[in-house]
């Protein structure tokens, strides 16, 4: 017996889907998107730990819809000329490249703080 409040989650067609009109998010109908998650503090990191020894740089605190931390993310990584992803509203740029992302942040009229 199916529950009438469940429903699908994500598709390998689409991506996430809106639990609201059920489309892809990116194609969603009622605007019924997470809010940003994010404290407006920009904070810049590098981390290694449990990751086999290879270094990370982290972005935290963005204040910014999916859509625009991934095209962020994008753009940061071009700069530094290397990999990552968008991983729960954190950004992950693979090598230390702190100095490198606080300057690209500054840029775009961010105030990033190093931890």
């Amino acid at each position: 017996m199916k529950n009438s409040s469940s429903g699908l989650v994500y598709s390998t067609d689409g991506g996430r889907m809106c639990p609201a009109c059920r489309r892809p998010i990116a194609a969603c109908a009622c605007q019924a998107r997470t809010v940003p998650v994010g404290d407006g503090i920009v904070k810049v990191s590098r981390q290694t730990k449990g990751r086999g020894g290879k270094t990370v740089t982290l972005v935290k605190g963005l204040a910014l819809d999916p859509l625009a931390l991934a095209l962020l993310g994008k753009q940061l990584r071009t700069a530094c000329g290397s990999g990552g992803t968008v991983k729960d509203g954190v950004l992950e740029v693979q090598g230390d490249h702190c100095d490198l992302i606080m300057e690209e942040l500054t840029k775009r009229g961010h105030a990033p703080k190093l931890n």
